[in-house]
C-alpha cells in the first residue's frame, strides 16, 4: 500500500485552532466559526492528539498558548493566509465583473452612495456590492476587494492611499440660522440651541466631540439648551437636516448638503481633524481591473469635491451674515 503523501489534520481543525489561538477563547472561536464551544474544544483535543503535543494551557477561565502552540500558530497563519490568498486570486480571475467595497456607514450613505450612479454609468457591467459596516473587516476572509477606512494618518496601513482629509465644522438647517429669537452668529450662541452628539465608544478622543471642538476654539463651560445623541453619524446629520439641532459636520461628507442649501455652516470657524479617509486594497482586489477603475474614479470624485469647496466656503460666509 502506497504511503499517503501528507499526514495532515483536517483543515477545519486548523482553522478552529487559529481562531482559538488568536482570541485565546474557545467560546469566541466557536462564535466566529458558527460552532459550539464543545465542538471547538473537541477539535483542539483531536488536533493535539494528531500532533502529539499540547497546544494550550487550560487555566481557570483562561487559555494560554504553550511554546508548541505558539510555533503551530505561526505555521497555521502562514498556511491559511497562503491558501486564502491563492483561492481569492483564482476567484478574482473568474469574477471579472464583481467589486466588493466596505466602508463606515456614514461615508457610505452621505458621500459614496449618492455618487455611485456616476460610476455605474461609466462601468455598467461592474457588479458593485457595498458593505457598510463600522467594524473593521478582514478583507481576505470577508472576500472584500477594497476598504475605505476612517483613520488617523499615523495609523494608516502600509500601502494605503489617502482619499481626503477632514475638516470639522458646525452645521444645521437654514431655519435655525434665520431664527431671530435665537440668533446663531457666533459659537457662543450655541447655548441657545440643541447640540447633536455622535455617541460611541472613543468619540471623546475625536473631533466629533463638542467639548473637544469648543476647547480648540477657546470656548469653555458652554451649556446648550438641549442634547440629542446618535449612534451613527448619518443619523445625526439627518437630524441636523430636519432642523433638530446643530451637528459637527465633516467636510467633505457634508459638502453636497451645504452646496444644495440643505445644511448651512453658521460660523466661519472650522478645525482640521487628525483623521482622513484611506483606500486599502485586498490581495485579491489588487489584481482586479475593476478595482483599479473604481479607485481612479474615487480620486476623481474627491478632486472634484475639493475644486467645488469655494462654494461651501461661500455658504459658510452666507450663514454667518444672516
Amino acid at each position: 500500500m502506497a504511503r499517503k503523501r501528507y499526514d495532515l489534520p483536517p483543515l477545519g481543525f486548523v482553522q478552529g485552532f487559529e481562531a482559538a489561538a488568536r482570541t485565546l477563547s474557545f467560546t469566541r472561536a466557536a462564535d466566529e466559526l458558527a460552532l459550539t464551544q464543545s465542538a471547538v474544544s473537541r477539535q483542539i483535543k483531536t488536533l493535539e492528539d494528531h500532533l502529539g503535543v499540547t497546544l494550550f494551557e487550560r487555566r481557570h477561565r483562561a487559555l494560554a498558548l504553550t511554546e508548541d502552540g505558539r510555533a503551530f500558530q505561526r505555521i497555521a497563519i502562514d498556511v491559511l493566509d497562503r491558501l486564502q490568498g491563492g483561492i481569492n486570486q483564482m476567484r478574482a480571475r473568474h469574477a471579472d465583473n464583481q467589486l466588493a467595497v466596505t466602508t463606515v456607514s456614514g461615508f457610505a450613505s452621505l458621500w459614496l452612495i449618492p455618487r455611485l450612479k456616476r460610476f455605474t454609468r461609466l462601468h455598467p457591467h461592474v457588479d458593485v456590492r457595498i458593505v457598510a459596516n463600522d467594524r473593521i473587516l478582514d478583507l481576505e476572509r470577508s472576500q472584500i476587494d477594497l476598504a475605505i477606512r476612517y483613520t488617523k494618518t499615523v495609523r494608516a496601513p502600509l500601502g494605503a492611499e489617502r482619499l481626503f482629509a477632514e475638516d470639522i465644522l458646525p452645521v444645521c438647517h437654514p431655519s435655525l440660522v434665520a431664527d431671530a429669537a435665537a440668533p446663531l452668529r457666533q459659537p457662543q450662541d450655541l447655548a441657545r440651541h440643541t447640540l447633536l452628539h455622535l455617541d460611541y465608544h472613543g468619540a471623546s478622543r475625536t473631533w466629533f466631540d463638542w467639548d473637544t471642538w469648543m476647547t480648540a476654539l477657546g470656548i469653555e463651560d458652554l451649556k446648550p439648551a438641549g442634547t440629542l445623541r446618535f449612534s451613527r453619524y448619518d443619523q445625526m446629520i439627518q437630524a441636523a437636516m430636519d432642523g433638530q439641532g446643530v451637528a459637527l459636520g465633516v467636510s467633505p461628507l457634508i459638502n453636497e448638503a451645504i452646496r444644495s442649501g440643505t445644511l448651512v455652516a453658521p460660523f466661519d470657524r472650522q478645525v482640521d481633524g487628525p483623521h482622513g479617509y484611506y483606500l486599502i486594497r485586498s490581495m485579491a482586489g489588487a489584481a482586479k481591473p475593476q478595482v483599479a477603475a473604481f479607485v481612479a474614479w474615487l480620486h476623481e470624485e474627491a478632486a472634484d469635491d475639493l475644486i467645488a469647496e469655494p462654494l461651501a466656503e461661500l455658504a459658510i460666509l452666507q450663514g454667518a451674515m444672516v
